[in-house]
């Protein structure tokens, strides 16, 4: 029987279907958009992101929806670290901006196991924050998507 809500590609994963989920994820976050996100994630999904833990689709997109409303500017960047069977792990660096103007870069590191159906059942995120001036930022395209073309976080040097 298939699942209306499945997003291949499915586990378990190769070098190539892992690099498409992560590409897949990145786009997803770089949308800002709470609902198309938390649809990636099965309905009992259970998060750590730093020290909050929230379970379940509608916890993560309460989530997210804050997350996004302090962190203007947000453009992401991840990369494939690991994979095996159901399971990925990422690093990551994002940049955004405070309220008050500050600029930030945050860096961490992401392990995802999905279920059958290629949602995210488990995502545990260790993350770290460093103030940037805005002349150190190095993710300038038009917020949305990261063009196919602009260098990826190992390219960079991050």
């Amino acid at each position: 029987m298939s699942n209306p809500e499945a997003r291949p590609p499915l586990p378990p994963f190769s070098r190539e279907t892992a690099l498409q989920k992560v590409r897949m994820a990145e786009d997803g976050w770089n949308s800002r958009d709470p609902e198309r996100v938390a649809m990636a994630y099965t309905v009992d999904s259970r998060w750590r992101n730093r020290a909050e833990f929230p379970v379940g689709r509608e916890q993560i997109r309460t989530f997210l929806a804050r997350k996004w409303q302090g962190e203007g500017e947000y453009r992401l960047i991840k990369e494939l670290w690991a994979f095996e069977g159901n399971r990925i792990a990422v690093r990551f660096a994002y940049e955004w901006q405070d309220a008050a103007g500050q600029w930030f870069r945050s860096y961490g590191n992401e392990n995802w196991e999905f279920d059958e159906h290629g949602l995210m059942a488990l995502r545990y995120a260790s993350i770290n924050d460093m103030a940037i001036a805005e002349d150190e930022r190095k993710f300038h395209w038009p917020q949305g998507r990261r063009p196919d073309d602009h260098p990826g976080l190992s390219a960079l040097g991050l």
